[in-house]
């Protein structure tokens, strides 16, 4: 049995739910040759636009459950009973620390961070052949994996919400895209899909 987001109830019901909701998608099943990088291009300019691109479509989807996110709904920024995450901050003597948000107030700091990366010329060089510095693929694999806790929540606690909307195509279109393209270039290291492995699985046909 898959485990299941959301899970209410009728457990196994939402497992055939789930089943079926990780068959859907948009057009043909081309992605995995989508992500290789092309002949000739740049990897790091490869990459630097498709971060940018699922941010873009990362906040897009947010922004349709925006009114079922709530502090009073999502106290805890979470990915089911198991998965807490925090909001790393620079703290009064400048070490890092960890701080507890609810969702909605997690994903926004998401995107505000990631707004601010991706518009910044000297992380992310807006013209072609500019050099990149050498933190950009540390960056990029931090924005990948908040954008991940983005869809994980998604996923665990707003799945009615998505297919009252009938957005699941787009969604796990969207997601499957995400996860092909950080497998291909080692942006996410495996433990952070573990709240989503089984829909991973299912959606790539590839085991996490």
């Amino acid at each position: 049995m898959y485990i299941v987001f959301g899970l209410g109830r009728d457990s196994s019901k939402r497992a055939h739910q789930l089943y079926r909701f990780a068959k859907v998608t948009l057009g043909p099943d081309c992605l995995q040759k989508a992500v290789k990088l092309p002949s000739g291009e740049d990897k790091r300019e490869w990459i630097a636009v498709h971060a940018a691109d699922f941010y873009t479509q990362t906040s897009l989807l947010y922004s349709t459950i925006t009114e079922f996110c709530t502090v009073r709904d999502c106290p805890v920024m979470s990915a089911g009973d198991k998965y807490q995450y925090r909001w790393l901050e620079t703290g009064p003597l400048g070490t890092p620390r960890a701080v507890a948000l609810s969702a909605p107030e997690y994903v926004d700091n998401v995107m505000r961070w990631g707004r601010r990366v991706i518009d910044d010329p000297h992380l992310f060089p807006n013209q072609p052949g500019a050099p990149f510095v050498r933190t950009f693929l540390s960056t990029v694999r931090t924005l990948f994996k908040r954008l991940f806790r983005v869809y994980a929540h998604i996923y665990h606690a707003h799945f009615d919400a998505v297919l009252a909307l009938s957005e699941e195509a787009h969604l796990n279109t969207s997601f499957k895209h995400f996860v092909l393209f950080a497998r291909e270039f080692d942006l996410l290291d495996t433990k952070e899909l573990r709240p989503v492995a089984d829909l991973i699985t299912l959606l790539t046909g590839t085991p996490v």
